[in-house]
């Protein structure tokens, strides 16, 4: 008989067995949320700054810049005040990793663009965009960019430490989306053109070159912030030994006035296998990049200093550009870098991540953003695949298996998410406590 003893009596039972079994819910709640009947809910977002090599000076007294009144050195009327040199942080290379975790067990990693100052990163984390993610369900990617853009938008922010931390929290959502419908995050973004993205690395010398070539790079970048009478023949010497078996791409910080960077950038036309002229004038000029991108046979890369699509959308529309570079890091995530690279692709502009002195979230992000555009052409890399420098692999050493970097390409990692699984041991030793 069912009387209302015997209902108190099995329901207690069913109860207790169902507290017993708490273990095993983790799956079945996994499993509801694969079905879309349960949330994924973020539960903590945690920010972690690393340095390289280890130190005890404080963050905050690594930063150094050139003494105020320096000048480019040239001559004549190109001496001038020099506003083109950033921020340095004294040999050590400094970072801010994000772990995002769910009340599922999936966790999900991405990474800051920040160079110099990261506590002022790991600050906007933890007390602006953490309390507006926890509790919302992780895979609501779209949304939960806009609410943390919107955290500050009408207040005017748009670029900088801003978004460079949103990017932290945006790759990690996009790790753990992958790893929730276990899938590489390519699959995610429609899926790759390729299995491969071709990458270049830095070679200031003949002799340098000549090697990156012999190994298999057909491209090579390298620094110039000198006039066009003065320093070029180290180009020439560069591009001679390249010859026709790869290219050059010139990258100049920002050094340079227009009738500097115009006069600079024929020299190149002339020498036939300059692949780019990068940052040839200061981000804020925007009037003048058009204008030079038109009177220039070599194409114009420029983007790295950008951070979000509205500016990308005015540099298209004034024709401003021929490559563009934006950070992943830097340029909010994925989420606004795929819009970025879909938005140049429908002005006819070709794209290159630029990856800068990231780790393996940074680095991995980009792989998949690029295999994933029909757009993309190149990516900052090198052979590091061997390296046990950690600024030099890209953090390979930090990672169980390392993303498969051979000389001139990258590959995709396949595993789920990002494809990167870290080994705690060896990321303890950089993350400052």
């Amino acid at each position: 008989m069912n009387t209302r003893r015997n209902f108190l009596k099995w329901g207690g039972l069913a109860a207790a067995a169902s507290v017993a079994s708490l273990p095993k819910m983790g799956a079945v709640d996994l499993d509801k949320s694969r079905r879309g009947t349960s949330p994924l809910k973020i539960t903590k977002v945690e920010p972690f700054i690393t340095r390289t090599p280890a130190s005890d000076e404080a963050i905050g007294s690594l930063t150094e810049m050139v003494p105020i009144g320096t000048t480019t050195g040239r001559a004549g009327i190109g001496d001038r005040l020099n506003h083109s040199f950033p921020s340095r942080t004294k040999g050590q290379r400094l970072t801010l990793l994000v772990k995002v975790s769910t009340n599922q067990g999936i966790v999900g990693w991405g990474e800051a663009h920040a160079p110099v100052a990261p506590t002022v990163h790991a600050k906007l984390i933890t007390d602006m965009l953490a309390p507006v993610l926890i509790g919302e369900d992780a895979r609501n990617i779209g949304p939960l960019w806009d609410k943390m853009y919107s955290t500050q938008r009408m207040r005017g922010y748009s670029t900088g430490f801003y978004t460079e931390s949103i990017a932290g929290v945006d790759i990690a959502l996009w790790d753990i989306l992958g790893k929730f419908a276990e899938v590489p995050v390519y699959r995610l973004l429609g899926g790759k053109y390729r299995d491969s993205i071709p990458t270049y690395q830095s070679a200031s010398t003949p002799e340098g070159a000549h090697a990156s070539i012999e190994a298999g790079f057909t491209a090579l970048k390298m620094g110039f912030n000198k006039s066009a009478s003065d320093g070029f023949e180290k180009i020439q010497k560069v591009s001679e030994a390249v010859g026709s078996r790869g290219q050059v791409m010139i990258d100049s910080l920002g050094a340079f006035k227009l009738h500097e960077a115009i006069q600079v950038g024929r020299r190149l036309d002339e020498l036939g296998n300059i692949g780019w002229f990068e940052d040839a004038l200061l981000p804020e000029d925007t009037l003048n990049y058009p204008v030079l991108t038109e009177a220039l046979d070599t194409a114009v890369c420029v983007g790295e200093t950008y951070a979000n699509r509205f500016q990308f959308r005015d540099l298209f529309l004034k024709k401003g550009a021929d490559i563009i570079n934006p950070d992943v890091g830097r340029a909010a995530g994925i989420t606004e870098c795929k819009r970025i690279a879909d938005l140049a692709d429908t002005f006819g502009v070709l794209w290159s991540p630029h990856v800068s002195t990231g780790m393996p979230p940074y680095v991995a992000a980009s792989i998949h953003l690029a295999v994933a555009t029909p757009n993309a052409v190149i990516m900052e890399g090198g052979n590091i695949h061997e390296s046990t420098d950690i600024g030099l692999s890209r953090g390979n050493v930090l990672l169980k298996e390392p993303i498969d970097f051979q000389p001139g390409y990258a590959m995709v990692p396949e595993k789920p998410g990002l494809g990167i699984e870290f080994d705690e041991k060896e990321l303890n030793k950089i993350i400052v406590s």
